[in-house]
């Protein structure tokens, strides 16, 4: 039971990536000569105010307070051992059990402190964005697209109640028909919208930005950025632009999101409320107790601290980069709650997956390359480093959640199984099925407190949308199934990005509504079976694309070994969660509103769910012969 109960956080930890996790690294080639020298007067005039640490001591201290009352049980598991391999699997599923619990213990606390500051902050941000303005510095609007223009997005730009701004049409498409919309949209706009098109696409995003702000966008002191779907409300630059001129240590003010409300999409419909409740309970108490991220859009930026760092690092995910970097300079970021913008989640699996993947290798590219730098830095207090790493290590740790899968599923039962069988009763009938059980030395952990703390653990990812729609149990339910489907069963995907990028060293940028983005996809015309294999290998390696047939291969194999696993062992909860494993690589291929879908989509979580409730009778005693010995423990 606890082994279920800890598999099945770990993967729902994923539910943070509606937190845009990001990836860092400073690859950065100055803008102004100077600029470097310039960043020491810099800090010596700024003044910002550092986060509390009271959250985070809090956090550690409830989880060592937590290991000091279980450790002595979990160490007594080790007394099992016959052999060092059998040792090594339980110190590592011990080890797994401490991890999962800090996680855990983060989760709930966030929740707690988002609540206080709610309800009893001064929230001194939206204070400085009410403050009338004396002045109107001149803006610029930076609107990015490839591929990807969206007409209602950028006439957001261009629809600001702000007097003194410009919007720059950042264009890198490659596509013609894109190309020519953007320069329609523009005609109507003469005075008002310029397009800028480099001559290459270096760097990505950030080379974009660079490239506009170096030579078009070179005189406004604030530059916001808005994405291709992005929805920007009329009073976007009046109120960003107030805080800004008020805090002179603000290097950025990140507004608030939400999902576009006018969406189209059926998956938008179902899962992109998630995106309005994280916002709202994880990013506004940052300003006082963390680290405020700059997501990469929907947000005010300085143009001095930009300079003061020559310019965006050349890197996937520059946002993350963007922001620590400013506060190593003196700046500080703030989140704007009140002012709400508006984006478009992914339209279909297969575009949600792009993006996942996109996140996955920028991050492992963040831990790879700037984890070190940061854990040095000076003026980012521990407080902030542990709010930037708690939820931007989310995405590689799920490497290390999937070995903690192959030990607890496959290791512990080899070196600690045994065969038995387990009696269900069909009208009357008496059905024995053969399963494998575990020694019964792992009793120890078989408790009621033990049991506390693995529920503690596996719903703190997800409390927040359980508080927010506990009014409404049928729309929670069916957001938690829909979720289970694509957030739970991403462990697959996220542990083939993460192991191909610590090996190729590369992490490219994967527009996610790029559909001309196909250099991915397999060469058949021309080529033999071996340039094919070599071509294809290299890509997998070099972008591991969830379009590729090997990606796909690779996530059904994990389900279905995972499968026959769970059905040996008689685990209903993972076997939830397999399924789960095997419909997202098919999810891809298939609609999201498919009649056959929108039935199969519930089963992965309602045998999570029967697995959780069998497993606390089992706690309690009610050994029904329906469940036999139990579930492991």
């Amino acid at each position: 039971m606890p082994k279920l109960f800890f598999l099945m956080n770990l993967q729902h930890t994923n539910v943070n990536s509606f937190v845009h996790s990001t990836a860092l690294t400073q690859t950065i080639r100055p803008v102004e000569k100077g600029a470097a020298a310039q960043s020491g007067a810099t800090n010596e005039r700024l003044t910002s105010k550092a986060p509390s640490p009271a959250m985070y001591l809090f956090i550690f201290g409830v989880w060592l307070a937590a290991i000091i009352w279980f450790q002595p049980r979990l160490f007594q598991l080790l007394d099992m051992a016959y052999n060092w391999p059998s040792r090594i699997a339980l110190i590592t599923f011990i080890f797994f059990i401490d991890f999962a619990w800090l996680y855990g213990v983060y989760n709930l606390t966030v929740i707690g402190f988002a609540a206080y500051y709610r309800f009893f902050s001064k929230k001194g941000t939206e204070q400085l964005a009410t403050i009338p303005l004396l002045d109107h510095p001149p803006i610029a609007i930076l609107y990015t697209t490839c591929n990807d223009f969206v007409e209602a997005s950028v006439l957001s730009c261009v629809q600001q109640d702000y007097p003194n701004y410009q919007v720059y049409i950042l264009d890198d498409s490659s596509d013609a028909v894109c190309k020519m919309q953007v320069d329609q949209f523009a005609a109507q706009y003469p005075g008002l919208v310029q397009v800028v098109r480099r001559p290459d696409r270096k760097a990505f995003k950030a080379g974009n930005m660079n490239h506009g702000l170096a030579n078009v966008a070179i005189s406004e002191p604030y530059f916001a950025i808005a994405d291709a779907d992005e929805i920007l409300p009329p009073d976007f630059l009046t109120k960003t632009v107030a805080v800004m001129e008020n805090d002179p240590s603000c290097g950025f003010v990140q507004a608030n999101h939400r999902a576009n409300p006018g969406s189209q999409s059926a998956l938008s419909h179902s899962v992109g409320v998630g995106i309005d409740i994280h916002w709202k309970w994880c990013q506004p108490l940052r300003n006082d107790y963390g680290f405020v991220m700059f997501l990469g859009h929907g947000a005010l930026l300085r143009r001095k601290c930009w300079e003061d760092m020559g310019g965006f690092p050349d890197i996937v995910s520059e946002d993350l980069g963007f922001a620590i970097h400013a506060r190593e300079n003196g700046y500080r970021g703030r989140f704007l709650e009140n002012v709400i913008c508006y984006e478009d989640f992914p339209d279909s699996v297969r575009a949600f997956r792009i993006r996942h993947m996109k996140w996955t290798r920028g991050t492992s590219e963040f831990l790879s390359k700037k984890m070190g730098w940061l854990l040095r830095a000076k003026n980012i207090t521990w407080t902030e480093k542990f709010d930037i790493l708690f939820p931007t290590l989310n995405l590689p740790l799920t490497l290390l959640y999937f070995v903690f899968m192959l030990n607890a599923n496959l290791l512990l039962p080899y070196f600690f199984g045994f065969s038995q069988d387990v009696t269900l009763v069909i009208g009357g009938q008496e059905l024995r099925m053969p399963m494998v059980a575990l020694d019964p030395g792992f009793q120890v952990i078989y408790s009621w407190d033990f049991y506390l703390i693995t529920l503690m653990t596996f719903f703190a990812p997800v409390l927040s949308f359980i508080i927010a729609m506990a009014n409404r149990p049928l729309k929670l339910f069916k957001f938690l199934s829909h979720s289970t489907v694509l957030y739970a069963a991403l462990t697959p995907l996220s542990s083939i990005g993460v192991l191909t990028y610590f090996i190729s060293g590369k992490a490219i940028f994967l527009v996610t509504g790029d559909s001309k983005q196909t250099e991915h996809r397999d060469k058949k015309a021309i080529q033999g079976w071996r340039a094919q294999m070599r071509d294809g290998w290299q890509q997998f390696m070099g972008k591991s694309h969830p379009d590729t047939r090997i990606v796909q291969a690779l996530e059904i194999a994990t389900g279905l070994l995972f499968g026959i696993a769970a059905v040996i062992m008689f685990q209903i909860s993972f076997m939830g969660l397999c399924i789960a494993f095997l419909m997202l690589p098919m999810l891809h291929h298939v609609d999201w509103d498919n009649r056959f879908v929108k039935k199969l989509v519930y089963l992965p979580f309602l045998l999570i769910l029967l697995g959780v409730v069998l497993s606390g009778f089992s706690v309690f005693g009610m050994k029904a012969v329906f469940f036999g010995y139990g579930f492991h423990f």
